[in-house]
C-alpha cells in the first residue's frame, strides 16, 4: 500500500474519532446558560412574533419567489455573457437577444395573465 493511502486512512479515522468525541465533552462539560433572553425564540431585538407559526399563506408569496428566482437566473447568464460579448460576436449577440426575447415573452406572458396583480 502506498503512505498517501495509510496517511488519508488515519486522517479520516482519527477525524471520525476525534470529531464525535469533542461534540459530547462539549454537551457534558460545557456551561449551560438559561435565562429570559436565552429562551426568547429570538435574540435579535424582536419581542414577541405576530400569527401562528403554522399560518397559511397566500400562492402569490411563493409564485412571487419562483417568479424572482426565474428572473434572477436571467440575469445570472447575462453576466459572463456581458463581459465576453466581443469575444463572442454576432452570433453571441443574436443568442442573446433571443434567449431576452423569450424571457420578455414570458414576461409579457405573466403580466397578461394577471399574476402580478395583488387585488
Amino acid at each position: 500500500m502506498s503512505t498517501e493511502l495509510v496517511l488519508s486512512g488515519a486522517i479520516f479515522i482519527g477525524l471520525a474519532l476525534i470529531i464525535p468525541t469533542v461534540m459530547v465533552l462539549t454537551v457534558v462539560f460545557g456551561p449551560r446558560s438559561r435565562g429570559g433572553a436565552k429562551d426568547d425564540p429570538y435574540e435579535s431585538g424582536i419581542k414577541r412574533m405576530v400569527g401562528m407559526a403554522d399560518q397559511k399563506f397566500s400562492v402569490k408569496f411563493y409564485l412571487l419567489a419562483i417568479l424572482f428566482l426565474i428572473f434572477d437566473i436571467e440575469a445570472v447568464f447575462m453576466y459572463p455573457w456581458a463581459v465576453s460579448l466581443r469575444d463572442l460576436g454576432v452570433l453571441g449577440f443574436v443568442e442573446m437577444t433571443v434567449f431576452i426575447l423569450l424571457l420578455l415573452t414570458g414576461l409579457i406572458y405573466i403580466l397578461r395573465k394577471g399574476v402580478l396583480n395583488w387585488r
